[in-house]
């Protein structure tokens, strides 16, 4: 049986770590074109193309952290999913997603304030940044609310137009 290891809590979620159980609710959070308009990203073409994805996610055996299923502790539901991933460029880069009828309730804000509180506390990091395209006014705002500044542009993804913001830890 695999184990849901629970990473980290705020006031309303649970961050956990994936598991191939998660399938569904991935394959359909990339489903939405609205979800990942700016993201880069192509949906599923099948729930068992999610479920190998999650499968073969291995960046908690291989850096310690990574991105982590968002579950409301209300209903316990998977509303999206928020974390830490090292990227190409060997950053520390903090990432969300939520389902749609999710938006503007606060929820990216208040998992990735606790993921970054994470990864200066316990992981030790120096910076976090984020990466967004510059027409997502939505998560700058959200970057920004966690304290964020503008760094710099660049290409991410393919895309020339993405905005690096960065929090250096106090």
């Amino acid at each position: 049986m695999t184990s849901m290891k629970v990473v980290l809590e705020t006031e309303r979620l649970r961050l956990r770590e994936f598991t191939p159980k998660d399938a569904q609710s991935m394959f359909d959070l990339n489903a939405d074109p609205e979800v990942i308009k700016y993201t880069g990203d192509l949906p599923f073409e099948s729930v068992e193309q999610a479920k190998a994805f999650l499968q073969n996610y291995n960046d908690y055996q291989e850096n310690g952290f990574g991105r982590w299923a968002m579950i409301s502790k209300a209903e316990n539901e998977f509303i999206g999913w928020c974390g830490l991933k090292l990227n190409e460029e060997e950053l520390i880069d903090l990432g969300f997603r939520v389902f749609r009828k999710h938006w503007n309730k606060g929820y990216a804000s208040e998992a990735a304030k606790a993921c970054i509180r994470y990864g200066f506390e316990t992981l030790g990091f120096d910076q976090i940044i984020g990466r967004v395209l510059s027409e997502n006014t939505a998560s700058i705002k959200v970057l920004e609310k966690l304290g964020m500044k503008y760094w710099k542009s660049g290409t991410c993804h393919g895309f020339e137009n993405a905005r690096y913001y960065r929090i250096i830890k106090a």
